[in-house]
């Protein structure tokens, strides 16, 4: 039988564009050469083309970049001796809660890309069954499953990437500060045996409330002497790409154009989209604003009560996170020009940690992006100063379970 012919798979993810008349970072694709992924069509914004191809069609985002891109991939290959253009799969991603509503297709997305050499699966239980499935994929990565707690060393063992969406989900009528006494335990719990076993590894936190988890998981690894700030992240994306697609569809807006940064926190009115910021350019009205706005914050309920109490963001929560890991992963093999917004620790405003535009590189945030925070319209300057007490509340929230904790053992 004759070879399936290869093919890209591209998921969207941010870069600078360097746009005429914007210094802002913006986001462009990423296509990478796959072995018999034959006839997959988009889905989402991934993509599978017959040929190493990046074009602005191909992506979320492009805007004339698919030269720049054509010439890196082959100036990369050139210099790797190496025929195609498909980069090294050299990186372990470990995904902390693989069995769940969102582990489940966020480990099948991690499997997909070509970066990734061993995706470690954990969970306290069914994940032996959820690894064998996607173990079955022709793509580079070895995948391993391991279950319950004596299990988990192994599985962290040399890890570059955790990804934590570990916990339980949402259901109508609950708020994330509901999850927050089942959750934060968990966090602490994952978090702690990440510091043990793999500190060096970028820190990526799913589980909610993110106000409260990430100041915990920033507790938890000070406690045990290895934190970095840089190398922790609150996972936002969601946020980012639900503003994208709303305004998309409201402006009737090219998707793939469309990118507008998402600031503040992951939680009701802490999810601050910056409207006024969004590329290409765009006008609203003061009913547009606000509808989008609220729609944006949300937009986490609107799909829990659509669910009718089966789930929450499940899927679409998989794909940005997805896009956040694959960004990362540019970043840790030598992407200098990878930007993504992300709750971290900052100094863009009076609280300790704040989402907004980071430059990722390989140790992890490079720089955060003040430029994000000038230039507010009143109506966004408002909403920031409005969302500060609630986010400052979590914040703290967070911070005191886990000293508590401490104080306790």
């Amino acid at each position: 039988m004759a070879a399936a012919p290869a093919a890209t798979f591209a998921i969207g993810t941010t870069g600078s564009l360097g746009q005429r008349g914007s210094s802002l970072p913006q986001s462009k694709s990423f296509g990478l050469k796959f072995n018999s992924l034959n006839h997959l069509k988009s889905f989402c914004g991934l993509k599978a083309m017959s040929s190493v191809r990046c074009e602005s069609e191909s992506s979320f985002f492009g805007n004339k970049t698919g030269a720049a891109l054509r010439a890196s991939f082959a100036s990369k290959a050139q210099k790797e001796n190496n025929h195609n253009s498909q980069p090294q799969a050299s990186y372990k991603v470990a995904v902390l809660g693989a069995a769940g509503g969102i582990g489940q297709p966020l480990s099948l997305l991690i499997k997909m890309s070509p970066l990734v050499s061993n995706l470690h699966l954990y969970d306290i239980a069914n994940v032996k069954g959820v690894a064998a499935d996607i173990s079955h994929c022709n793509t580079p990565s070895q995948v391993r499953d391991f279950t319950g707690a004596s299990e988990l060393p192994n599985c962290l063992k040399d890890v570059n990437v955790v990804v934590i969406p570990a916990g339980v989900p949402r259901k109508p009528g609950m708020t994330r500060d509901d999850l927050f006494n089942i959750n934060a335990g968990i966090v602490r719990d994952l978090v702690s045996a990440v510091a043990d076993y793999c500190p060096d590894a970028f820190v990526q936190i799913i589980s909610n409330p993110v106000n409260s988890t990430v100041p915990i998981a920033a507790e938890v690894l000070k406690q045990k002497g290895v934190y970095d700030p840089k190398k922790l992240f609150g996972v936002t994306t969601l946020d980012v790409v639900r503003a994208n697609t709303f305004v998309a569809q409201r402006k009737n807006l090219k998707l793939i154009d469309v990118d507008v940064p998402v600031v503040g926190g992951h939680a009701g009115i802490t999810i601050l989209p910056l409207l006024s910021k969004t590329r290409p350019s765009a006008s609203f009205t003061d009913e547009e604003i606000d509808e989008l706005t609220v729609r944006i914050q949300s937009a986490g309920t609107e799909v829990v009560e659509a669910k009718a109490g089966t789930g929450s963001a499940t899927l679409s929560m998989a794909y940005a996170a997805a896009r956040f890991v694959e960004s990362s992963l540019r970043a840790l093999d030598g992407d200098g020009d990878v930007y993504e917004c992300s709750f971290v620790e900052s100094n863009l405003t009076d609280l300790p940690f704040f989402a907004s535009r980071v430059k990722l590189g390989r140790t992890g945030v490079e720089a955060l992006i003040p430029s994000d925070l000038q230039g507010l319209t009143d109506y966004e300057q408002k909403a920031l100063e409005a969302l500060k007490p609630e986010l400052k509340a979590s914040i703290e929230k967070g911070i005191a379970f886990a000293q508590k904790q401490t104080v306790a053992a």
